[in-house]
């Protein structure tokens, strides 16, 4: 049986030329490895012992995170490679030129990567709303996309110029005469990130926001703001994807403001019947002048003293402009209106509009609000000897008696 002294390297200048390149390339792989064994060994246990000690929700936890350390502990063996290949002896000059080329575009995919996994953690700290100055409403994710998308690019230039073993200018002077192809390709994103840009500089659009959009079938709230789309969760449960440049391009309502005001409109209108309306008799004014919400109204020198000048339509809008100052319910901040007047006759009656502001922007608690106003109002009709226009064929006309 043969050993081999392993100390001794006196063996190794009697292969023939090929083996000892073909032995140097598999000592070369062999410390490729080890040196990015190691290397991820040193981040994760050192670099991220240093990381953990830092106080939370800083940058440290998002650039050293353990995907970003695990992205540059791959970007070794091809820069061992790539520094080592020169110390292979026997290896034709073209061969060396070559694995060196590769390696070097490993190495340019492997920062690439990195680039790549650290936008995608900002994005993922931002989203959970604990990076630095996170915020719960605006999205970065188009401009992560974007980055995402020029790294790419850039990456590629890189590769193929490695490869070719021709400088990157040169292809960039080649990709000059070919912009107007170019920017016919990249013409969706260049006007997205645009629109995304002004969105975001101008505070025109968040995540969260109720739009509405009905010439693409959007009503409902913004859920994510991408580089080239804008989803949108409508109310029945299903998603409309719009183009971000058509934000810019066409408009839309946002319901922004008027969660923001912390008050949501009431605009309805009740159809008097005009027949129904007439002068009060006396019986009618001390009837009604026993309603609280009223006295302010008989107060008034201009109703109070001079029969004449009152209707029961005039004491209507008085009551229900004093029932919506006296409902709970109801905003009463100075920009908050409130205001109930008779609008032009038409064929369908007197509209008698209502409009203020719900002190609520809740959706169930708005409509319940505005639900019991019309109803106590509708119902408080007959007392005034005022009843509701209803167009119908069988409509037996009678107007109430004041009980």
């Amino acid at each position: 049986m043969v050993f081999v002294n392993l100390t001794d390297f006196s063996f190794y200048t009697e292969l023939q030329p090929w083996a000892q390149a073909a032995l140097g390339l598999a000592l070369l792989a062999l410390l490729a490895l080890a040196v990015r064994l190691a290397l991820q060994q040193v981040l994760f246990h050192f670099v991220r012992a240093w990381r953990n000690a830092l106080p939370a929700m800083g940058w440290a936890q998002i650039i050293w995170h353990d995907h970003v350390l695990l992205r540059i502990a791959k970007i070794s063996p091809s820069l061992v490679v790539q520094l080592g290949i020169h110390w292979v002896e026997h290896l034709p000059p073209q061969a060396t030129q070559a694995i060196g080329n590769i390696a070097a575009a490993f190495t340019i995919y492997h920062v690439v990567r990195v680039v790549a996994e650290l936008l995608n953690e900002i994005n993922a700290a931002h989203d959970r709303h604990d990076g630095p100055k996170a915020t719960r409403t605006h999205s970065i994710k188009s401009y992560v996309q974007l980055g995402k998308l020029m790294a790419t690019i850039v990456g590629v230039l890189l590769v193929v110029a490695t490869i070719m073993d021709r400088s990157p200018l040169l292809l960039l002077s080649g990709l000059g005469a070919a912009s107007a192809i170019l920017m016919l390709v990249f013409k969706d994103t260049i006007m997205s990130f645009v629109a995304g840009v002004l969105l975001s500089s101008n505070d025109m659009l968040r995540v969260g926001d109720w739009i509405e959009m009905p010439q693409v079938g959007a009503d409902g709230f913004v859920v994510d703001i991408a580089l080239h789309t804008v989803k949108v969760q409508n109310w029945d449960k299903t998603m409309t994807t719009i183009p971000t440049w058509r934000l810019m391009s066409d408009s839309y309502k946002n319901w922004r403001g008027m969660f923001e005001s912390g008050g949501r409109r009431i605009r309805r209108s009740l159809p008097i019947d005009a027949h129904s309306i007439h002068q009060l008799t006396d019986t009618e004014r001390q009837r009604l002048s026993a309603m609280p919400l009223l006295q302010a109204y008989w107060d008034n020198p201009l109703f109070g003293a001079d029969p004449s000048q009152s209707s029961n339509l005039a004491a209507f809008k008085a009551y229900a402009q004093a029932y919506l100052i006296a409902h709970p319910g109801v905003h009463k901040a100075p920009n908050m209106f409130m205001l109930v007047r008779t609008m032009e006759p038409t064929p369908m009656g007197v509209p008698l509009e209502l409009f203020c502001y719900t002190a609520t922007t809740v959706w169930v608690e708005y409509e319940a609000i505005q639900g019991q106003i019309f109803d106590h109002l509708i119902s408080m009709l007959p007392q005034f000897g005022l009843c509701l226009y209803q167009r119908s064929s069988d409509y037996n006309q009678h107007y109430p008696s004041p009980p």
